[in-house]
């Protein structure tokens, strides 16, 4: 295939090449089909046309690669300046791990049933004492539809754990969960479900049923949702990272290495308004 292209190139420059040395008398006359021939022949046994070829490929590939990193770029841009619309913590309703005045959270909207999610969960928790109550961490819910209905029961349990059993509660509710599921919507096993598990963490199964069949604890997952689609939330984990004195946010996409959430921390704190 790829010589038939090639001599048809070559063809067509042969013809090119008649017009531009005569234009007043060049006739559109086919070009010399062996002589089109041996230079194609002198081009493959050179190596010329493999080469050509793979020229071509690479430039394909690096303008590929330059619309993904610009289209990556655009929706980042996009991201950080809607991150800003994340609600700001309110002790009173969200779930806090760390020193509530902190200077900073980390924001995190959340599947518990996401794999990346699951991965990710004790990355942020690794970085409370190096920031030594410089930092917070918060949960919010963000059940992805296609990891339903355990993603949003799960959800709801958690909620109910922490309106029944208080802040700690609600965090060793959501260790035991990541450290349970199955994940990709595949739920807990059996002798680790919603209710189990609640009644490790104090709270019992009956209370635990009649909660998560109530108006409470169903607003409250969508109002979370509704604040991550506000900040510009579409997948999990994404984590805004907010300035709680300033407002200056970022948001990082991803189940990223502790280390790799260091840079926007950084940039936070220093931020100016």
């Amino acid at each position: 295939m790829k010589i038939s292209l090639l001599a048809a190139l070559v063809a067509a420059t042969i013809t090119l090449s008649a017009y531009a040395a005569e234009p007043a008398t060049a006739q559109a006359t086919e070009p010399d089909q062996a002589l089109v021939d041996a230079i194609v022949r002198k081009m493959e046994s050179s190596g010329a046309l493999d080469a050509a070829v793979e020229r071509a490929i690479d430039r394909y590939v690096q303008r590929k690669e330059q619309a993904r990193k610009a289209e990556e770029a655009k929706q980042q841009a996009e991201l950080k300046d809607r991150a800003k619309n994340a609600r700001r913590v309110d002790v009173k309703q969200d779930h806090i791990r760390g020193k509530p005045s902190a200077e900073v959270s980390l924001i995190e909207y959340t599947d518990f049933e996401c794999p990346f999610c699951k991965q990710f969960h004790w990355a942020p928790k690794a970085l409370l004492d190096r920031y030594a109550g410089r930092i917070n961490w918060v949960l919010r819910n963000y059940p992805l539809p296609f990891h339903d209905p355990a993603a949003r029961k799960e959800a709801l349990a958690a909620e109910c754990v922490a309106q029944l059993g208080g802040n700690d509660a609600y965090w060793n509710y959501a260790d035991a969960l990541f450290a349970n599921t199955r994940s990709n919507g595949r739920g807990l096993p059996d002798d680790k479900s919603v209710d189990k598990l609640a009644e490790t963490a104090g709270v019992k199964a009956p209370a635990l049923t009649k909660c998560m069949s109530e108006d409470k604890a169903v607003k409250r997952v969508e109002q979370d949702i509704a604040d991550g689609t506000a900040a510009g939330i579409t997948g999990t984990p994404t984590t805004v990272v907010r300035n709680n004195q300033t407002g200056v946010s970022e948001a990082v996409v991803g189940a990223l290495p502790t280390e790799a959430l260091v840079p926007a921390i950084e940039r936070v704190l220093n931020a100016k308004p």
